[in-house]
């Protein structure tokens, strides 16, 4: 009886002729459609990297993102970068109002765009001083740090807080 030999191979991550990601395990089983999750996304964006398959369940557990190889990093950067949209705000011009529903004109990471803040409650404090801010279309915006915006950016993000 001829024995079947397994060759344990390095976990990796390619795409398919799709576009999907597809994670080879270590026992070189290809799992296809898998998504990167983020652990802490705002407040330890480089820790803890969950690789899962089309219904949810973990496949893989990356500790940080140093642990993973340039070419497996740079595919990983990607899909992340496909799922998640959150723009970071490095200013506030101005807002339509004191009182809400107001309009927010902001500089972001991508460009100036105006955001339709509807209430206080869509201003959360994540850690110390990141915020995260809800527009009228789910959309989310960071705000990094509020004590490094400027002095006018500042005063307009006070009278909401």
């Amino acid at each position: 009886m001829a024995r079947l030999e397994r060759r344990l191979k390095k976990p990796s991550l390619v795409r398919d002729s799709l576009g999907r990601l597809v994670f080879i395990d270590d026992a070189g089983v290809e799992h296809v459609d898998v998504h990167a999750v983020r652990a802490f996304p705002i407040t330890a964006p480089s820790a803890g990297i969950s690789l899962m398959d089309s219904a949810g369940k973990e496949l893989f557990w990356f500790t940080s993102l140093a642990a993973i190889p340039e070419e497996d990093r740079a595919l990983l950067m990607e899909e992340l970068a496909a799922r998640e949209f959150m723009p970071v705000i490095e200013q506030i011009s101005s807002v339509s109002s004191y009182a809400t529903p107001s309009i927010w004109l902001v500089q972001t990471d991508r460009g100036e765009t105006r955001l339709r803040l509807n209430g206080e409650e869509n201003i959360r404090r994540v850690a110390g001083n990141t915020l995260l801010i809800s527009d009228a279309n789910g959309v989310q915006y960071l705000v990094r740090d509020s004590s490094q915006l400027n002095k006018h950016s500042r005063k307009l993000l006070d009278r909401f807080l």
